[in-house]
C-alpha cells in the first residue's frame, strides 16, 4: 500500500513527480522485488545525477506495478483537488499531469491494483474519472445526506460550546450554523 497526500501548502505535494517518487519510494520500501527495476532506473539516470522525466517516472511505478505478480497493490491519493488547474501556455496544469497518471495506470487493467481517490468533485476531476469507474465502485460523500448531517451537527456543536459564541443570539447561531452547513462543499 502508498499513501500520498496532495497540499497546496506544499508546492512539491501539488504535482505528478511528487505523486510518482512518493509512490515509488514508498512501494520499493515494502518489496525486495522491486530491486532490479529500480537498480536499472538508478543507473539509467546516471547514478541519480540526471532528474527524471514525469513519463519516465511513469514507467518505473508501471514496471513496479507489474511485477508484483498476485499480490494486491493498494493506491490511496487523497487531494487531488490541491493541485493547481493553472497551466502556461501550451502546457498542462499540475492537476491535468496527475488525472493523466491516474487515467494510465486505471487503462493498465492491473486485477491487483486498487485505487481510492479522495478529492472535492471539483469539475474537471469528476470529468476525467468517471469514465475510469463503474457506478459500483465509485462512492461521492459530497451528495449523501449523512455527510452533511455530520457537518451540521459539528458546526452546531462548536457554536453551542464556544464560550464566545454562547453569547449570540439564537437567530443569529441558527444563520451561522445554516450557511456553513450549507457552503462547507463537503469539508
Amino acid at each position: 500500500m502508498a499513501i500520498y497526500f496532495f497540499d497546496f501548502n506544499d508546492i512539491g505535494k501539488q504535482d505528478a513527480r511528487g505523486l510518482l517518487s512518493s509512490l515509488i519510494v514508498q512501494l520499493s520500501n515494502r518489496a525486495q522485488s522491486f530491486y532490479h527495476i529500480l537498480s536499472d532506473f538508478y543507473s539509467v539516470h546516471e547514478k541519480g545525477s540526471q532528474q527524471p522525466s514525469i513519463g519516465e517516472l511513469t514507467k518505473c511505478l508501471e514496471d513496479m506495478l507489474r511485477a508484483t505478480g498476485d499480490i494486491p497493490i493498494y493506491l490511496i491519493l487523497d487531494g487531488i483537488d490541491e493541485c493547481p488547474n493553472t497551466n502556461g501556455k501550451g502546457m498542462k496544469s499540475s492537476r491535468d499531469q496527475v488525472l493523466a497518471v491516474v487515467e494510465n495506470f486505471v487503462k493498465l487493467n492491473l486485477t491487483k491494483l486498487h485505487i481510492c481517490i479522495a478529492s472535492r468533485p471539483e469539475v474537471d476531476i469528476r470529468s476525467s474519472l468517471k469514465p475510469l469507474t463503474s457506478t459500483s465502485t465509485h462512492i461521492c460523500l459530497h451528495e449523501e445526506s449523512g455527510q452533511r448531517k455530520d457537518i451540521e451537527d459539528f458546526v452546531r456543536a462548536v457554536v453551542y460550546s464556544d464560550r464566545d459564541m454562547q453569547r449570540w443570539r439564537d437567530e443569529v447561531k441558527k444563520l451561522v450554523i445554516k450557511t456553513l452547513s450549507e457552503r462547507a462543499d463537503g469539508m
